[in-house]
């Protein structure tokens, strides 16, 4: 009887033996494996970066919460709060807390969550509850009447302290600030490490590495069209890459259109002097949407735009800060008798 080729099929079994992991069990393995060893090395730059790094300034406790802050200088009394990401030591680098020193006492804090502050997570930390954190600290600190100066996120913070304490707060100068509702494509994906679970997972292995790996294009985009500068090179990324730092700066990129929103409506309340600064090329916040767009809305502002700047606009010019900060004080002392209800309100009344 000839063979027939045909008859027995050859067959590939797929058929795995018990005790033996699949290809999909192999994958999961190793990706428990991958993100156990980033955490691993998160935290060990965590450490290395706060060792590197240690608070350089007090500590202020309010409310139960530890506050760290820079104090410079004697004079009148300014306040620097820094942007989404950062903390004090951008304001160092970027020389505007020198400046600013020589003529003022000047304070500087950690914001809730940044640098060496705590933010803890029983409070939605908005700006309203910022402001009310730091308008306490203030007072604990003997600060009377002073100058607040808000970069970009803080600039929300200090629109806050006006609003909620306005004869507590003499005048503000507004850098880079983000004052309307408009979309942001950037908000959702920097807001995914706030998110509950996930967001845990994230931000302690996978999100600190991409965040270092895209650091150098995302510092070209906050400076640009000017070029960053040499000396932003000694800003410690990886202590705003720490995993706790990085969930408060999830949480107000995911809070920042409803944050914006809320203030908004109140911007006519707004008695006090007001200089609006904004680079021109802004590429984070664009300054026609905002910068403009508000000195519109709040026509007794002092709108200043300055070419060829970005959203960091405190290392191109801290010069024309300090100079809006002068001409504010200058007012203050005439009066402001131009602004509703100004002359009113510079009268040493009842603090909140």
């Amino acid at each position: 009887m000839p063979y027939n080729r045909t008859a027995m099929p050859h067959r590939i079994s797929t058929h795995t033996e018990p005790g033996t992991p699949g290809w999909g069990s192999i994958a999961l393995l190793a990706a428990a494996a991958g993100l156990a060893a980033s955490m691993v090395y998160v935290h060990a730059k965590k450490r290395e970066a706060e060792q590197a790094n240690p608070a350089q300034g007090q500590v202020i406790e309010v409310d139960g919460v530890r506050l760290h802050y820079l104090e410079r200088g004697e004079g009148t009394p300014l306040v620097l709060l820094h942007g989404n990401g950062l903390h004090s030591d951008d304001f160092a680098l970027s020389g505007l807390l020198d400046a600013a020193a020589e003529s003022h006492r000047v304070i500087v804090f950690d914001r809730p969550g940044f640098g060496h502050s705590e933010r803890p997570g029983d409070t939605s930390w908005t700006p309203e509850a910022q402001a009310r954190l730091i308008y306490k600290a203030l007072r604990a600190l003997g600060v009377e009447r002073p100058v607040i100066v808000g970069h970009s996120w803080g600039a929300l913070v200090t629109l806050a302290l006006a609003l909620d304490y306005p004869r507590y707060v003499r005048a503000m100068t507004l850098v880079s600030g983000y004052y309307y509702p408009t979309m942001r494509l950037d908000a959702p994906l920097a807001a995914a490490p706030a998110l509950p679970l996930l967001g845990h997972v994230l931000r302690n292995t996978v999100a600190p590495l991409l965040g270092r790996l895209m650091w150098p294009a995302l510092a070209r985009r906050m400076f640009g069209p000017a070029p960053v500068p040499e000396r932003f090179a000694h800003f410690p990324a990886w202590m705003s890459l720490r995993p706790a730092q990085l969930g408060a700066s999830a949480a107000e990129s995911g809070m920042l259109m409803s944050a914006a929103a809320r203030l908004s409506q109140r911007y006519g309340e707004l008695r006090l002097p007001i200089a609006v600064l904004a680079g021109c090329g802004d590429q984070i916040v664009s300054a026609e949407a905002h910068a403009v767009r508000f000195h519109k809305d709040v026509p007794h502002s002092d709108l200043q735009l300055e070419e060829g700047c970005g959203h960091m606009l405190h290392y191109a010019h801290p010069d024309a800060i300090m100079a809006a900060v002068a001409r504010l004080e200058v007012g203050a002392r005439a009066g402001y008798a131009h602004i509703p209800g100004w002359a009113q309100q510079d009268t040493g009344a009842t603090l909140h």
